[in-house]
């Protein structure tokens, strides 16, 4: 299987009233999202994870929280991924474009108004916006193959490959 996800922010004390998160501490957070992660990611499994993993900690604190992630796992960094031991990720970059079924799809943390083959029926994904639903629900009416995979508009988990393509009827 293949998921993506973006702004665990894990570790990142001001996210929980930034974003209105729903926890009261940041430990608390923690634990869920890599609960939430782990519920549907296996070993086997790989995970994009389009930036913002953590954020305000030490190398060896966020590694530690990296390796209870299941998967093999690329990152496409955000703004705020600079410490990260670079074992713990099959690749690091700034942008990745992957063909999946038949479909190229843009991958980074930001989101983009033009991608490769945008007007081609590709599909773009991000994090950064910490959006909502309703947020990507607007996109598909609008004709706009864009999606955010952060764990604000997902509610708190990684999203299958499967689901965004029923969610843009391409399945």
């Amino acid at each position: 299987m293949i998921y993506f996800t973006a702004d665990l922010h894990l570790g990142h004390t001001g996210i929980l009233h930034m974003q209105k998160r729903p926890w009261d501490t940041i430990d608390e957070m923690n634990r869920d999202l890599i609960r939430n992660y782990n519920a549907l990611v296996r070993p086997s499994d790989t995970v994009y994870i389009l930036g913002d993993l953590a954020h305000h900690m030490t190398v060896d604190a966020v590694n530690e929280l990296i390796g209870k992630l299941h998967g093999k796992k690329v990152l496409i960094r955000g703004n705020h991924d600079k410490i990260y031991d670079e074992k713990m990720f099959q690749e690091i970059t700034d942008f990745k474009t992957i063909s999946l079924s038949g479909y190229l799809i843009a991958l980074m943390h930001y989101p983009m108004l033009s991608w490769p083959k945008s007007h081609h029926g590709s599909l773009m994904l991000h994090g950064h916006v910490h959006g909502r639903r309703e947020d990507n629900e607007r996109n598909r009416e609008a004709g706009i193959r864009r999606y955010d995979v952060g764990v604000d508009a997902n509610d708190y988990f990684p999203v299958e490959v499967k689901r965004i393509f029923q969610f843009f009827d391409l399945s």
